[in-house]
Order: structure tokens, then C-alpha cells, then sequence
């Protein structure tokens, strides 16, 4: 087993802490926790999660009708939380690090694209910043073995480098 040195460590919560975002704006946003869902808007509750977000921007933004026809719609609620569920947990656990770097980077990116036109900054936002963490994840290969289940993942997907 390698030895956990400090910069390993700072990987691993880093990690983890990103994937516990992911997980509970899942837990939030299916069961109205209150937070950033309110138990009324919540998915168990009939909520369409999405329909705030991706409509909420202004009519400047040259994506807004492409995301105003596809927020509330039934495909884009389940990939939507399937993603931010599926992310988080396989950072919080460390296995499948790759396709969770890159499909969390490309929801991120796709959040971006959604937020457009930014108001606090015209081009960095905190979704370009998490992507560039996603993106760490995705081509760094032992992300997961740091304070995770990567190393016994690796052995069980050997044969399928994607699922690493």
C-alpha cells in the first residue's frame, strides 16, 4: 500500500468534499431538505428541479431558449439528478474517478453555459472552477486510492481502463 503523504491527503478530501457537494445537492434537491430546495419544489413532491435554474436567466443569453425547452422536461430531470447522485458517489467512494471527473466537467460546463450572461464576472464562475477540478480527476490516475476505494477498484476493473 503507498504511503499517504500530505499533498495525498489534500487530493483525497478534496475529492471526497466534491463529491459530498455533488451527493447532497442530489439529497436536497429529490427530497426538499430546505437548503436550496424547498420541500414543495422537491422531486419526491412532483418538483421540477430544473425548471429554476435553467430558466431563470435573462433573455440575453443566446442558449436561452435551447435550455428554457428542455428545463422541467422528464429526461432532463432524470439525468440531471442521476448525475449529480452518481458523481458523488463515486468520488465520495473513489471508484470510476475518470467518467465521474469528465461527466461531472461537462454538467459543470453545461451549468456555465446555462448561467450565461455571468454577472459577477464575464467569464469565470465557481462551474469553471469545479470543472477544472473534475477535469484533475479525471485524467489524474490514483485520485481515487487517497482516502478511497480506488486501489481495490483498479484490481477489480483492470480489464476496462474506462471504469478506473
Amino acid at each position: 500500500m503507498e504511503k499517504l503523504t500530505t499533498d495525498k491527503y489534500v487530493i483525497g478530501l478534496t475529492r471526497i468534499a466534491l463529491g459530498f457537494v455533488m451527493f447532497w445537492a442530489f439529497i436536497d434537491k429529490m427530497f426538499g431538505l430546505g437548503f436550496a430546495t424547498a420541500k414543495e419544489n422537491a422531486k419526491i413532491n412532483g418538483g421540477k428541479v430544473t425548471f429554476g435554474f435553467l430558466t431563470f436567466g435573462t433573455t440575453e443569453s443566446p442558449l436561452a431558449d435551447f435550455f428554457a425547452n428542455i428545463a422541467g422536461k422528464p429526461g432532463t430531470e432524470f439525468l440531471f439528478l442521476a448525475g449529480l447522485c452518481l458523481i458523488g458517489l463515486a468520488l465520495i467512494l473513489g471508484i470510476g474517478t475518470r467518467i465521474a471527473g469528465i461527466s461531472g466537467a461537462l454538467l459543470m460546463m453545461m451549468m456555465w453555459l446555462a448561467s450565461l450572461p455571468l454577472s459577477n464576472n464575464p467569464i469565470i464562475d465557481d462551474h469553471i472552477i469545479y470543472a477544472f477540478v473534475f477535469i484533475y480527476f479525471a485524467v489524474y490516475d490514483k485520485v481515487g486510492h487517497y482516502l478511497g476505494l480506488g486501489a481495490k477498484w483498479a484490481e477489480i476493473t483492470k480489464n476496462n481502463p474506462v471504469l478506473v
